[in-house]
């Protein structure tokens, strides 16, 4: 056994490495993001966030675009969350360890691991073309799904094995059944960490294009969707376009970064607004 100066000369030597990792990551992250904002703020203005794009998005703002993301990732989240969450359910509360659940949970880890073109692709042949919903935010919102169904239901998994056995064996006791004490005692206590999952599935679908890109998004569109199975515009492929295919690329830079920075603010929007509502609820159950 080392002396216990070497331990100590040692667990220095580690702690200074994690502080200088901890300083890299974040100074990319604030070089990042004060990039993006110093180049894309004096883009931002009432117009550019409430008016459709003109002249082939060289004026006019973003709004369709914004509107867009919200609605896809609005229907990725709630056709996930539910079949993720069940799921969740079934493996912790009702599946017996065994070989059964063994493949259910490679199948989840492997899901997680499949690239986002190849889900994009996957859209395209199944919710497009075989179902026949077309190029629509529906399909566009079905493929998002698929891809962070696995994020949701690991985190819910999580979140109801932290749930102490004894909750669930007193509920028992007092007469209630299995479902009932599922209902009225494991989820309300889990519902915290299943909306963890919900805000790490929220900051990958709003950043995601690939998926989108063979299924419902466009370009250019004037107009509101009407309908689950209208296109629409999103501010990723929007921006992709932006910085690759603009026949301009020098005079739209500044909405290319306007554009990062609204979509930026989006997600950190939404993220917060989930934060805050399960610290809420979290304050309360304490009390």
């Amino acid at each position: 056994m080392p002396p216990l100066s070497a331990n100590k000369y040692v667990q220095k030597i580690f702690f200074t490495l994690t502080g200088i990792a901890v300083v890299i990551i974040m100074g990319v992250l604030f070089f990042l993001l004060g990039l993006i904002f110093i180049r894309g703020a004096p883009v931002i203005n009432l117009e550019f966030l409430t008016q459709a794009p003109r002249k082939g998005m060289t004026e006019g703002g973003i709004m369709p675009a914004i509107i867009g993301t919200l609605l896809l990732v609005a229907f990725a989240v709630a056709f996930a969350l539910p079949v993720g969450l069940f799921g969740a359910i079934y493996l912790v509360e009702y599946a017996k360890e065994g070989r059964i659940t063994r493949i259910i949970n490679e199948a989840i880890e492997n899901l997680n691991a499949v690239p986002s073109i190849v889900f994009g692709l996957f859209g395209l042949a199944f919710f497009v073309t075989f179902l026949g919903f077309g190029r629509s935010i529906l399909s566009a919102s079905l493929t998002l799904a698929m891809m962070i169904l696995p994020t949701v239901m690991v985190t819910s998994v999580e979140a109801l094995k932290a749930i102490p056995q004894s909750f669930r064996e007193g509920s028992l006791a007092l007469g209630a059944s299995k479902w009932r004490t599922i209902q009225d005692v494991v989820l309300p206590e889990a519902f915290a960490g299943v909306l963890t999952g919900v805000i790490l599935a929220i900051g990958r679908v709003a950043g995601e294009t690939a998926p989108i890109l063979f299924t419902g998004v466009v370009y250019y569109k004037y107009a509101l969707p009407s309908s689950p199975f209208d296109q629409t515009m999103a501010l990723t492929y929007h921006l992709f376009v932006l910085a690759t295919e603009s026949p301009d690329i020098a005079k739209t830079r500044p909405i290319q970064y306007g554009t990062a920075l609204v979509l930026v603010g989006l997600v950190l929007l939404v993220d917060a607004t989930a934060i805050y509502i399960r610290r809420n609820i979290l304050s309360k159950r304490r009390w």
